[in-house]
């Protein structure tokens, strides 16, 4: 499969086996594109490491409203009764967990927050990180639905990811599309306080493994090591990369890439958040129940997103409606820890838990 983009009649880009193809190379840079080999980096390995790119004034107002987030949290459940103290004394690092302590789930309800934070819209939509995301998909960029604030509080289950194709979390629509993400750490992430793991060159066939469901005590689906070496062509002696990034840093990973998120054994949170970008025109892979966003058109460089439409739509509400009877059912809503999803019907459940239990 040839490695240039359609229109593409110059030889900057050699062959290569990836799908889908990399656009060309522009000899005009805009604010925050990348270099031509750290873009064909991540068309060859399926991700690349983009050290020093956000600014703490892009950052903290994202951490500020995470904060908001989790104090929403807290008084919701003080009032409930669910935890014994608000837990104002302890900071962005710490007070989750405290919460968590009281009441084991207290971090999946952050996560399951519906609406994505202003400051997070802001980050989503960064004009420098859109210039990023052009060169991998082109000039027409829509936000994808799936979106993640991830709070990572040590030896976590809920928060350790196995091996997985993001894809495998998807509808069959996207299968030969590229939904590129942005991993992007609020604290500095590394082996000890749980970072990234990747394969490299798995997403190179272009082929989604097949995955099973689900992962413990978990949602998560998962990807046995002997079907991704033997579906996907990887070897894992010397194909894994365990992957540190830095506060002000990023990964940008395609979705068809093999990765898993390791245990974090520090006494802090490793926060993170997972934004994901795709061709306006393709479907948005999450079965109809929500639709994209869009960020940018070359018909109408005056766009203005609109996040009201995108907002109105509660995704995790909405999975549970084509998963009727899966997990266990909570007396209240807003203390329901169970996450629930299409992709549980897409793959083989070996394992039972409250999440998938029917």
């Amino acid at each position: 499969m040839s490695g240039k983009f359609p229109g593409c009649s110059d030889s900057a880009w050699p062959e290569v086996f990836t799908e889908p193809a990399m656009p060309c190379p522009s000899t005009v840079k805009k604010s925050g594109q990348l270099a031509d080999h750290v873009i064909r980096k991540f068309f060859e390995d399926g991700f690349v490491i983009v050290e020093d790119f956000f600014t703490p004034e892009e950052l903290n107002p994202c951490k500020e409203d995470i904060a908001d987030v989790v104090d929403e949290v807290a008084n919701m459940l003080w009032k409930k009764g669910k935890i014994k103290d608000l837990y104002n004394d302890f900071g962005f690092h710490e007070r989750l967990v405290r919460m968590n302590d009281d009441f084991p789930g207290a971090n999946i309800l952050v996560i399951k927050t519906g609406r994505v934070p202003k400051a997070l819209k802001q980050l989503w939509a960064n004009e420098r990180l859109l210039n990023v995301i052009e060169q991998l998909i082109g000039p027409n960029i829509a936000g994808n639905p799936v979106w993640n604030i991830r709070a990572k509080i040590p030896s976590d289950e809920d928060t350790t990811v196995p091996w997985h194709q993001d894809c495998a979390y998807l509808d069959n629509d996207t299968y030969n599309m590229l939904i590129p993400t942005a991993w992007i750490p609020f604290v500095d992430t590394n082996f000890e306080n749980g970072c990234m793991e990747f394969v490299k060159g798995g997403h190179r066939l272009g082929k989604v493994a097949t995955h099973q469901c689900c992962h413990g005590g978990t949602w998560y689906t998962i990807l046995e090591e002997e079907e991704m070496t033997r579906t996907l062509g990887v070897d894992l002696s010397k194909d894994r990369e365990v992957v540190p990034v830095p506060f002000g840093g990023m990964v940008l990973f395609s979705n068809m890439i093999p990765h898993r998120s390791l245990p974090n054994n520090t006494s802090h949170i490793r926060w993170t958040v997972d934004l994901r970008w795709q061709h306006p025109d393709s479907p948005s892979g999450l079965w109809g129940l929500k639709e994209k966003v869009l960020m940018r058109s070359s018909d109408n460089p005056d766009l203005e997103i609109d996040w009201e439409t995108f907002d109105a739509v509660d995704r995790c509400e909405q999975q549970k409606t084509l998963v009727t009877g899966y997990g266990e059912e909570a007396d209240d809503p807003e203390l329901d820890t169970t996450i629930t999803g299409p992709w549980m019907k897409q793959w083989e459940i070996v394992h039972m838990n409250r999440h998938v239990k029917v």
